[in-house]
C-alpha cells in the first residue's frame, strides 16, 4: 500500500483554506479513481515548538500504478488543478510506503475500535496541591538542561 501525503503548512485566510478544503478540495479527492481511503489530520504541536505544517492529509492506494493512474486520470488533473490554485504558496506532496497492520487493511475495520459504553465522565486528571506548571516533555527538560551547562 502507498499514499500521497499533502503537507498544508499554516494559511494566511484559515477560515477561507478550511471552506475551500472541506467544500472543494475533498470532494475532489474523493472522486480521484483508486481511492482506498484518505485520512486528514490537524496539527496540536510538536516536541520543540511549532509543527511545520496546519494539516496533513493522506490518500491511500493499493501500489504506484494505482496512485499514478489516479494523478493523471481526469479527476486526478482536476484535484491537482484546483490544489495549486488555492494553495500553492503552502503545500509540499511526497509518496510513501505504508508498512504496519492497518485495522482498515487487516479487513477489521470498525471492529479494531473499542466500543464506547455510556457511563459517568471520567474526572479530569488533577495536578498537585500548588501546581502552577505542567510537567515538561523530556525532549525539553532535556534542552533545558543542556543550555543550563553551556
Amino acid at each position: 500500500m502507498v499514499k500521497l501525503i499533502i503537507f498544508f503548512r499554516q494559511p494566511a485566510d484559515v477560515q477561507a483554506f478550511e471552506d475551500h478544503f472541506a467544500h472543494r478540495h475533498v470532494p475532489l479527492i474523493a472522486a480521484m479513481p483508486n481511492v482506498i481511503r484518505t485520512s486528514v489530520s490537524r496539527t496540536l504541536g510538536a516536541p520543540r515548538g511549532e509543527p511545520p505544517y496546519y494539516l496533513v492529509h493522506d490518500v491511500y492506494f493499493a501500489d504506484m500504478a494505482a496512485l499514478n493512474y489516479a494523478l493523471n486520470s481526469a479527476q486526478g488533473r482536476a484535484a491537482g488543478a484546483d490544489l495549486m490554485a488555492f494553495a500553492r504558496d503552502i503545500v509540499s506532496l511526497m509518496f510513501a510506503e505504508v508498512w504496519g497492520e492497518d485495522p482498515f487493511e487487516m479487513g477489521l475495520g470498525e471492529k479494531a475500535v473499542p466500543e464506547v459504553t455510556s457511563g459517568p465522565e471520567p474526572a479530569p486528571p488533577t495536578s498537585p496541591a500548588g501546581a502552577t506548571e505542567q510537567p515538561k516533555p523530556a525532549i525539553a527538560q532535556e534542552d533545558a538542561q543542556n543550555t543550563q551547562t553551556a
